[in-house]
């Protein structure tokens, strides 16, 4: 390995949130120095409805974070969905690739615990340091990042062979490297709050397919779920997910469909203003590849940077963590063939991996998009496939993308056969 300063590495990446720490992780244990560079201070807030599906439970653990109840987490074994006058609570699939249970953490302690396994693993952690810039080549290639550190906002710049864009759906760095979003991929809203709640230690994950607007003569079905997780501390992550397929998207207000949604409970759950711990917040869903390329000029984008949410169900960490472990693995394979044509021709490769990985199921998704984007789909799909249990639990394994990609039943070999025939881009 070379030896380098304070502010060289190997590879920079910007952001420490779960894709950026799990990039961070995964190179440090491959024994590359690495830069991880977070705009803010741990611990600290995310939107998010901080329920995790056996696939991000499965990062966790290959990651060695301790998921035991006594550190913190709650475990849930499967998914309760609500809709047209039905419940139905269906467990996660019993899978060779996937654990059978999910978890619950907070967000605000969630990245933290993700940015100290990576310092465990020898990345070095800079907090309140704010990339505002690439730092370029004559020939456009990124090779390195100004920030400013600290609460001084002392100007320091980074430099490495490849950086790694982590820094979430605005993503500035691959802004100012001419990689822009493209409108015709799905984007989704959520918006959620925390509220004090009897119903914090329930160990099913809660979904509810109606969501209503109500302006008009006629009450029009939404395209997306509301949520309900128990967070097993005393309150209740509540919120809502919405899909911009739908007229309605920039036309309400969605932290008061929320609110109208809460109102519509039983008083007894508590989801109440008086009982509400903290403001109503909401983030920006990039789904579905809504940021290409994936790789070009000595950049990576991992996480939300690279649009990696799941547009059938708005599951972004699992995704994140499974893209940063992607974009490891290409990067130490780059590293060993040095610098020049092989080595480029191995970077090469990361996109190609994740079009292989999600190209398919990311294509499917963007046409189940479109379609509940029709109100009237919507409503026939709530009201029929809840009393069809069957289906539900096809439609889980679908939606949550779980099946095993080798053998499995008659269910995983349907959905991996539609997802290997459907375009991959």
């Amino acid at each position: 390995m070379t030896t380098l300063t304070e502010h060289t590495a190997d590879v920079i990446v910007v952001g420490a949130g779960p894709a950026g720490s799990t990039t961070a992780y995964y190179l440090a244990k491959a024994g590359l120095e690495v830069l991880l560079l977070e705009k803010t201070a741990f611990p600290r807030e995310k939107v998010c409805g901080d329920g995790l599906t056996p696939r991000a439970t499965k990062q966790l653990l290959a990651m060695g974070v301790d998921i035991s109840e006594e550190a913190g987490w709650l475990r849930n074994k499967g998914l309760r969905i609500i809709g047209g006058g039905m419940r139905l609570q269906l467990d996660w699939p019993d899978l060779a690739a996937y654990p059978n249970y999910g978890l619950v953490r907070k967000r605000e302690d969630f990245d933290d615990l993700l940015a100290q396994q990576a310092v465990k693993a020898g990345a070095r952690l800079y907090e309140r340091c704010n990339v505002s810039a690439p730092i370029t080549d004559a020939r456009g290639r990124i090779t390195g990042v100004e920030a400013k550190l600290g609460e001084e906002k002392k100007p320091v710049s980074f430099h490495a062979p490849l950086v790694v864009a982590a820094d979430g759906n605005s993503t500035r760095l691959s802004l100012a490297m001419g990689l822009h979003r493209d409108e015709k991929r799905p984007m989704g809203v959520a918006v959620r709050t925390y509220f004090t709640s009897p119903r914090h230690e329930d160990d099913y994950l809660e979904s509810w397919l109606e969501l209503w607007d109500k302006r008009g003569a006629e009450d029009r079905l939404l395209p997306g779920y509301g949520w309900i997780f128990g967070m097993g501390d005393g309150t209740s992550n509540v919120g809502l997910g919405i899909l911009n397929s739908s007229s309605a998207f920039k036309e309400l207000d969605w932290r008061e469909v929320l609110k109208a949604w809460c109102a519509s409970m039983p008083e007894e759950w508590g989801y109440t203003p008086d009982n509400m711990t903290g403001p109503i917040r909401g983030a920006a869903l990039p789904m579905a590849f809504n940021r290409k390329p994936h790789y070009t000029k000595g950049l990576l984008l991992v996480g939300d940077a690279a649009g990696m949410v799941n547009p059938f169900n708005g599951e972004g960490i699992a995704y994140a963590m499974e893209s940063g472990q992607i974009a490891a693995d290409v990067i130490v394979q780059a590293h060993g063939r040095g610098t020049g044509p092989q080595r480029e021709l191995a970077l090469q490769r990361y996109p190609r991996v994740l079009a292989e990985t999600y190209g398919g199921y990311y294509s499917v998704g963007r046409a189940f998009v479109k379609l509940i984007g029709n109100p009237k789909v919507m409503k026939l799909a709530t009201q029929r496939g809840l009393s069809h249990p069957m289906l539900m639990r096809f439609t889980l394994k679908l939606l949550a993308n779980l099946t095993d990609p080798q053998g499995g039943d008659a269910m995983d070999r349907i959905i991996n056969g539609l997802t290997k025939v459907a375009p991959r881009a």
